[in-house]
């Protein structure tokens, strides 16, 4: 089964990797609180040299089978039951042995971010969250809204009553 999929994007200029972050990642790993579907990192130093890090927790077989079920829910979108068989098939195939961000995407990251610059893009599954849904399911319920609320949200939220506060006094 799988759990909700996050794609995250990461810019990091004038990096300065520790290995903090890949410490904190592996922790979440070992607890299988989240799995990495696939992961890219791409590195531009000052002179223009480029280190890639690409990072999975999937093997062949279970991308093939990641690729089956986004297949087949692309395919029941577009077709409903049929599509759902054709869409897991095809999607099945495309994946097996394959990664999400393949050497095309490699080449992009390298000619579009600057020297002395890093980007991340990463596919985490939340997999924590999958006995949750499954539960809220089996009691009935279903989604009606999904947000992430970021700390630069809430002090947007902070500014416009600061802005309303002064416009109520003038």
């Amino acid at each position: 089964m799988l759990g909700p999929v996050q794609m995250l994007i990461l810019g990091f200029e004038d990096p300065q990797f520790k290995g903090e972050a890949l410490a904190e990642l592996q922790k979440l790993r070992d607890a299988d609180i989240i799995r990495v579907i696939d992961a890219m990192v791409v590195w531009k130093d000052a002179e223009g040299n480029v280190a890639v890090l690409q990072d999975t927790d999937l093997s062949g077989e279970e991308m093939g089978e990641f690729g089956a079920i986004v297949g087949g829910l692309i395919g029941l979108g577009a077709a409903g039951e049929e599509g759902l068989e054709a869409g897991a098939e095809l999607g099945a195939e495309a994946m097996e042995g394959e990664r999400v961000f393949d050497d095309d995407d490699v080449w992009y990251a390298i000619d579009t971010i600057p020297p002395n610059t890093a980007a991340a893009i990463a596919l985490f599954e939340h997999r924590w969250a999958i006995p949750f849904r499954d539960a809220i399911v089996r009691a009935g319920g279903f989604v009606l809204a999904d947000e992430w609320i970021h700390a630069k949200d809430l002090v947007a939220v902070g500014l416009l009553a600061a802005e309303e506060a002064e416009a109520a006094q003038a």
